[in-house]
This record gives C-alpha cells, sequence and structure tokens, in this order.
C-alpha cells in the first residue's frame, strides 16, 4: 500500500534557516521539496567528491575479498584512508601506463636481438646514421638489389614474414625506401622487460596501502556519507523561496502520516518558525512510500522497474505479484530448471547480504513456483515426467497436457488478470470521481464477465455450463442489455443521450480492439513455455543420438561408452546451460511486460516519478 502523507508548508527567518535545517536533517524524517534547485560550483565540486568515493568504495569492496589485501591496518580516519587511496591509485595507474608502453616497446624490439642502445646515437655524433626499417619479407627480397645501388642495407632478422633491416647513412643524406622507418629503440626487449619487473615490484609495494585502505572501509564510507549529507543540506538551503527581501525564507515539506507527531514536536519547539500543516491535494508532487507485507514487498522489485504509483492511487504490487510468480514459472515451464533457479536463490540469500536480500527472494518465489508447475506440466530437463512414471500418455496421468491444453488457458489467465485491471480502474474511478464517472467502465466490465460466464467457460470444458446463464437465456440477453445501455448512453456523466452514444460507439471501437489485442499478448505465455520445453527435448536427443548413448555398451568397450558418456554431459551441460539461460531472461522479461502493458494500462495506472526521501544525516552512502 501507499504510505500516507502529511504536507508541511514552513516559512522560517533566514537568519535561522540553517540551524532550522541542522536540526530537520538531524531528526531525518522529513522529505524537503528541493524542485528547481540549481547547483552551484562548490555543489558541482561536492558532486564530483561524491562520485569518487563511491568509485573508491566500490573498488576497494571487489579488492577485500582477494587474500592479498585482507591484513592491513586501518588508518587513523576516513579522509586520510581515501587520500591514501587516491594517491595510490595515482601512482599505481601511472606505473601500470608504463608498464604497458614497455611491454609493448620489449614486443617490437624483440625482433632485433640484443644491441647497446647507446651505441646508435655515439654513431650518430660521429657523423654515422643508423635508420631502422621493417617490410614485408616479399618486398625486401624484391628491393634489395635497388636499394643497396644507392644504400648500406644489413638486414638484422626475416622471421614471420617481415623484414627488419637497417641502412646506413651520413647526417645529411635522405633515405628514398618503400618500407616503414622506425624509431631509434632506447633499450632492448631484455631492458625493457627488466624494467617491468622492476615496476611491477613497485606496483606490488603499493598493495599495503590498499590493504590499510580495505581495511578502514567503514570510515570511508562513514566519510562519504558525511559528503553526501552535505550536499543533501545545501540542495534543500537553496531550494527555499525568499520573501519579504530576504528576512524569510518558504518552504515545502513533507513527513509519513505515522511520524507528524514526532515531526510536529520538534517544530513547535523551533523558534522563528511558522508552519501549516494539511493533507495532500491531487494537484500536489506528493512522494510516495510504500510498506506492503513480505510476499508483495519482495516484488517491489518488479514494479519500481515502471514506476511507482502517484500518491493517492493504488498500490498494484500485491495485485500483479502473484501473477508475475505464475507467469514466470509457466514461461520458464520445467522443474528442473526452477530447481536450479531456487537453488541460486538460497545460495544468493546465504552469501549476498543485506542488499541482495530482495532479489534472492524473487528469485527463491519464482523458482519454487517453476518446480510445482514444471512438475505439473511434467517436465523436467526436457523428459516427460509421466513417461518416467511409467504412463502411456499423458492424457492417462494426472499431469498437464501443455501443448494440447494450455492455449486456452493462457487466454483464460489473460481475461482474468484484465478483469481484475478493470475493477481496479471502477474502484479508483469511483473513489475519485463518483459512482456516475464510472457506468461505462462497469458495462464493459459486466459484458466481459457475463461473455466468460456464458461462452468462454463451456468452450473450456463442457461440463463448466452454468444453468440459466447460457447464450441462449434470458439472464444473459438481460445482462448484456444492461450493460449496452451503460456503455453506450450513461458512459459519460452530464452529456445528452446523442453525445453519450456517438461517443459509447469510439469507445466501443477503441475497447474491442485493444481488449482482443491485450488478451492475445498472453499467448506468449503458452508460446515461450512451449519452444523452452521444446529445445530442452532438442539438446535431449542430440545428446543421446550424437554420441550414441541410447544404444548401450552393445559389442563395444565400457571405456568406449564411457566416453559417450562424457560426451553426452558435454552436449547436455552446454546445451541445457544455453537454454536455462535463454528462457530465464524471457521468463522474466515477458511477465513483466504483461503486468506493464497490459495489466497496468486496464487499471488505470498513474505513474509518479518522486520517492519519499527523508532529509537526514547519513553514515553509509545508502
Amino acid at each position: 500500500m501507499i504510505v500516507k502523507m502529511k504536507k508541511y508548508s514552513f516559512v522560517v527567518l533566514s537568519s535561522k534557516r540553517d540551524e532550522f535545517l541542522g536540526r530537520l536533517q538531524e531528526l531525518g524524517l522529513v522529505d524537503v521539496t528541493t524542485t528547481g534547485w540549481e547547483p552551484s560550483e562548490a555543489d558541482r565540486r561536492v558532486m564530483l567528491d561524491v562520485e569518487r568515493y563511491k568509485g573508491a568504495v566500490a573498488k576497494l569492496r571487489a579488492m577485500a575479498s582477494q587474500p592479498e589485501f585482507q591484513a592491513g591496518k586501518p588508518f587513523a580516519n576516513g579522509d586520510e584512508a581515501f587520500d591514501r587511496y587516491v594517491a595510490a591509485e595515482e601512482a599505481t595507474q601511472n606505473l601500470q601506463g608504463e608498464i604497458a608502453r614497455l611491454r609493448k616497446l620489449a614486443e617490437e624490439a624483440q625482433a632485433w636481438g640484443e644491441f647497446d642502445a647507446s651505441l646508435i646515437e655515439r654513431l650518430r655524433a660521429e657523423g654515422v646514421v643508423v635508420h631502422l626499417f621493417t617490410a614485408q619479407s616479399s618486398d625486401y627480397k624484391r628491393n634489395l638489389a635497388q636499394w643497396s645501388e644507392n644504400y648500406t642495407v644489413e638486414l638484422i632478422n626475416d622471421q614471420a614474414g617481415t623484414a627488419c633491416f637497417v641502412v646506413v647513412t651520413g647526417p645529411d643524406d635522405e633515405v628514398m625506401i618503400d618500407a616503414q622507418e622506425l624509431k631509434p629503440f632506447s633499450m632492448t626487449a631484455s631492458e625493457a622487460l627488466a624494467e617491468v619487473a622492476k615496476l611491477e615490484s613497485e606496483v606490488e609495494s603499493w598493495n599495503s596501502v590498499y590493504a590499510s585502505c580495505v581495511a578502514s572501509l567503514d570510515m570511508i564510507e562513514q566519510t562519504q556519507g558525511q559528503i553526501v549529507g552535505q550536499l543533501d543540506f545545501s540542495r534543500v538551503a537553496r531550494s527555499g523561496r525568499s520573501e519579504a527581501e530576504g528576512a524569510l525564507t518558504l518552504m515545502e515539506a513533507w513527513a509519513e502520516e505515522a511520524s507528524e507527531k514526532v515531526v510536529d514536536a520538534m517544530l513547535d519547539a523551533e523558534p522563528g518558525l511558522y508552519y501549516i500543516k494539511e493533507n495532500p491535494t491531487p494537484e500536489d508532487d506528493t512522494p510516495v512510500k510504500l510498506k506492503n507485507g513480505w510476499f508483495a514487498r519482495v516484488f517491489e522489485l518488479i514494479g519500481s522497474m515502471y514506476a511507482l504509483p502517484k500518491y493517492g492511487t493504488i498500490d498494484l504490487t500485491p495485485l500483479f505479484a502473484p501473477f508475475y510468480m505464475l507467469f514466470f514459472a509457466i514461461c520458464l515451464n520445467d522443474a528442473g530448471y526452477g530447481a536450479i533457479i531456487l537453488a541460486l536463490g538460497l545460495a544468493l540469500l546465504a552469501k549476498g547480504g543485506p542488499k541482495m536480500r530482495q532479489a534472492s527472494w524473487l528469485s527463491i518465489l519464482c523458482g519454487g513456483a517453476t518446480v510445482l508447475f514444471g512438475t505439473y506440466s511434467g517436465s523436467l530437463f526436457g523428459m516427460s515426467i509421466p513417461e518416467l512414471l511409467g504412463y502411456p500418455s499423458v492424457a492417462d496421468s494426472p499431469f498437464l497436457d501443455f501443448q494440447g491444453q494450455f492455449f486456452s488457458i493462457a487466454l483464460a489467465l489473460g481475461v482474468v488478470q484484465i478483469l481484475l485491471g478493470m475493477a481496479v480502474n471502477i474502484y479508483m474511478t469511483i473513489r475519485t470521481f463518483g459512482f456516475m464517472h464510472a457506468l461505462g467502465l462497469i458495462g464493459w466490465f459486466m459484458l466481459i464477465v457475463s461473455g466468460c460466464l456464458a461462452m468462454a467457460l463451456p468452450m473450456l470444458n463442457e461440463a463448466w455450463v452454468i444453468p440459466g446463464f447460457t447464450t441462449s437465456s434470458i439472464a444473459f440477453y438481460v445482462a448484456v442489455g444492461i450493460s449496452l445501455v451503460l456503455m453506450l448512453l450513461l458512459n459519460k456523466p452530464r452529456w445528452n443521450i446523442f453525445a453519450n452514444f456517438a461517443s459509447g460507439l469510439w469507445d466501443t471501437y477503441n475497447n474491442i480492439t485493444g481488449l482482443l489485442s491485450d488478451v492475445l499478448s498472453y499467448i506468449r505465455l503458452f508460446a515461450i513455455g512451449l519452444s523452452g520445453g521444446v529445445l530442452a527435448l532438442v539438446f535431449n536427443n542430440l545428446a543421446m543420438g550424437l554420441t550414441g548413448v541410447s544404444e548401450g555398451i552393445g559389442d563395444g568397450s565400457i571405456v568406449g561408452f564411457i566416453g559417450k558418456v562424457i560426451g553426452a554431459a558435454i552436449i547436455l551441460i552446454i546445451g541445457h546451460g544455453i537454454n536455462l539461460f535463454m528462457s530465464t531472461i524471457s521468463s522474466f522479461v515477458h511477465p513483466m511486460r504483461l503486468t506493464f502493458v497490459e495489466f497496468f494500462k486496464n487499471a488505470g495506472f498513474e505513474m509518479t516519478t518522486r520517492t519519499f526521501e527523508p532529509f537526514k544525516k547519513q553514515d553509509k552512502k545508502q
């Protein structure tokens, strides 16, 4: 559900503003509106510092799992630790750049063998210039005779199709050779590699500093939080509107209704402050905070990828959560794959820490649902569970015939979720605008429900006929008639009957095409679930057929049969790995698409971009 908020309007003496904001930040329960804030140059520098701290924390967290960085002695405070980290980063980056340059030089100089690099400079001082060239071996051999007529040419090395040679000239001679001239090397390959080893030891010498930074990670994060708090303070302080020639500052803020007594007590004790407290209005940009039970809270991760609901509407998370879990299971549609997702979720829950808890439980719930649905549909790593249990066919077993039955079930699930969305839309329309404004929606809802009960249920199962409510019964025609009246004649309050009829016809066209498209979108549940099962079966057949494992040992040796088993295992691991990866992505994305497009649209979802973020001091970057 959406947490109820209270709106506060502050009028504070500008001379007391910073003191008041400091106490408000200490309280940590109020979200101050900062719309229109423009950062100053000082704020921009602080923002850059925050990003630098963020990068340092991320790198140090990655280092914390490596043995060479786990025995450091912490620094005195976070500022010192960060400064030493920056120094270490600058030094090691410079060293790594020089190491990369020397490695490239060594690679290029390798073909020229060992030589005294200073000798080239001494010869130049004596009037003898040594030019270094490379060319393709074929070009060198073809042009050697011509070049030798004008220059002194000496081959140094010829390997891998490249000839390395020198041309000796006087100081003023111009060399006209169609080849690639190189700059003289400052050192040989062995000298460059020796320098690389020396620099690498210098890089390793900085590991002790990094280890101390890792040991000081909590202090660095605490300092980062303080900087973020300073930035928040500056943003809030600059967001107020000055009045009375700068003597007064006007501000807007929000607090949870549950904490308003604590906020009121603090404000009442504040000198030089006048405030007004009121309930939010539809025109306000009210911040949103969600508060759900354990199950729905797990799926807030999915909803947040789209948007939070607008304040004053309904939080749809508890309504779409069971559908999303079911749709994920249908798309993956294999008990074995579900068990892998479930195991990964349990491992993430045990090792991932608090920040990964929500994602862990999402994996556990969706994986567990897949195990149950995959078992019911009779699929285990592409193998048929009914066949493994000895049933002659799926029809003779208690398992679901997914390929033969689920197409219509997928459409039925779509209708159910769309009707739920329409019911939510009707409720919100009645609550916001009144009952009369919802009559058109009620008419459409009645029409669809009547059609489903009278026509769709018997199509799913001939035994599901409702006595007295069939397509030929009076009750059905009465329901359809009432629906048409609501849809075509009472759809717009305060309009005349002719305008309502014209508007109703236009809505009928849009709703029929839109609802048909929405329902047909749910076929993707059947298609994705079927395609994953078919691919799993294909990989099983490939593994058994290509390796000949299905034929048994036969006349071959046990060693040969073991080789076939290993080959089949490799095919199965790679094939099912690829299929699991692709199917999991589809199972994650397509239920999300059905939720955000079909369900949210029919539920009349309204979004907000503002979350409830209290103005408070931060010990750590959240």
